[in-house]
């Protein structure tokens, strides 16, 4: 954390009965995330080929405004609660975690968090073993079994399965949100603390934040914050737009000091990401990133002027990971730590200004850039600013390993 900070911030697993144990990193760190006893099984995630399920595409509601009575009446029936057994789901010792979900296909497809279906933020992060049982209940009571299909750590997207035959299905319809905008209403169903079929409220306090993930080390980026009520239980749970659109996936609150309530900031994985996740997922049973190998920080106006750099705007490179892409294509270190204005900061390595002509003004570009648009063995042209010179360094990409 920068100096300055004004207090120390928890991020909680708003899933009922899980224990996240957070790491905190730098904005682009991602690139080089009764008595009772919890019995692991040592499984893998059900992986299935084949081409990706279609996602249903409806039409959003009509009417004025913002409605939630409306929203409730017509999501509600495609929301689930979905109870995780880790361990044997029958006995005394039986132990269960439990989120929320939403059905996107007709055939059965539901996406969730990864950690309300994994053992991921639970322990170790970046280590997660599937749970062994799961149940998805319906809005009626009705109970059915899923099977994992998968899971992205590194979005923290779950993608489990039900049996069309075994119940009827009300998939949602799936957004955009690279359009969302700062103040519009949202609306959030799910089921915090058990109580299936709750709806909460609010709007959309920040987008595009980069925050640390529960289930990797690595940061999440273009997280959705919003002061619509999350609690333990919301985790998976869709997110909605004034038009009925899943716009993004309840994942984390934050809370000050050791409080483990809601406090008005909440964050959702976005549904754009959710979604490469879930077609990848549905395809081959396993996510691909491209890793360059970096950490990075913001380069701003008055840090370049104070230690010499021909750019305002850009990524200062802290650190390159020996053997990895980005060393291999000779990307340069910073190669002193000075404090300015408060804040620490690595400099006299490359700043990086542009991927592939895109530019980049800030550290979480980058991360945005790689991971949306780019693939593990793809080459990528990196224009940096070195000194007062200006180059194009290719970087041949790796596949991002679960830790840095």
């Amino acid at each position: 954390m920068r100096a300055g900070s004004a207090a120390a911030l928890v991020l909680i697993a708003a899933v009922l009965g899980a224990v996240a144990v957070l790491v905190g990193v730098k904005a682009a760190g991602w690139l080089h995330a009764g008595t009772t006893r919890t019995v692991v099984i040592q499984q893998s995630p059900v992986r299935e080929g084949g081409a990706a399920a279609p996602v249903v595409v409806s039409k959003p509601l009509l009417g004025n405004g913002f409605q939630p009575a409306q929203i409730f009446r017509s999501r509600s029936p495609g929301v689930v609660t979905i109870i995780s057994y880790f361990g044997s789901a029958t006995g005394v010792n039986a132990t269960a975690g439990q989120g929320s979900g939403f059905v996107v296909s007709a055939d059965g497809v539901i996406l969730t968090n990864a950690h309300v279906v994994t053992t991921a933020g639970q322990g170790q992060v970046g280590s997660a073993k599937s749970a062994g049982t799961v149940y998805v209940e319906f809005s009626d009571g009705d109970r059915v079994t899923a099977k994992v299909i998968g899971y992205d750590l590194f979005d923290d997207v779950g993608v489990i399965r039900v049996d069309p035959a075994d119940h009827a299905l009300s998939p949602v319809p799936l957004g955009n949100s690279g359009r969302v905008v700062v103040g519009e209403p949202v609306a959030a169903i799910g089921s915090p603390f058990g109580n299936v079929d709750s709806l909460s409220v609010g709007v959309v306090s920040a987008i595009r934040r980069s925050i640390p993930s529960l289930t990797t080390k690595y940061n999440l980026v273009d997280a959705i914050q919003t002061d619509a009520p999350i609690n333990h239980g919301n985790s998976g749970g869709p997110l909605f737009d004034a038009a009925g659109r899943v716009i993004g996936i309840n994942a984390q609150i934050r809370s000050s000091g050791t409080g483990s309530g809601f406090e008005g900031v909440g964050f959702a994985v976005p549904i754009d990401s959710a979604r490469r996740s879930l077609q990848q997922l549905l395809r081959s049973g396993s996510v691909a990133y491209a890793y360059v190998g970096i950490t990075t920080e913001d380069l701003t106006p008055s840090i370049a002027k104070k230690f010499g750099y021909a750019t305002e705007h850009g990524a200062l490179v802290d650190t390159v990971v020996p053997g990895a892409a980005g060393a291999r294509a000779g990307l340069m270190a910073g190669t002193r730590d000075a404090v300015y204005q408060g804040l620490d900061v690595t400099v006299g390595g490359d700043a990086i200004v542009a991927i592939d002509g895109i530019p980049v003004t800030h550290a979480e570009d980058i991360v945005r850039i790689v991971a949306e648009r780019l693939l593990p063995g793809e080459t990528a042209h990196f224009t940096v600013v070195r000194g007062r010179a200006r180059r194009t360094v290719e970087v041949m990409l790796g596949d991002r390993p679960t830790t840095p």
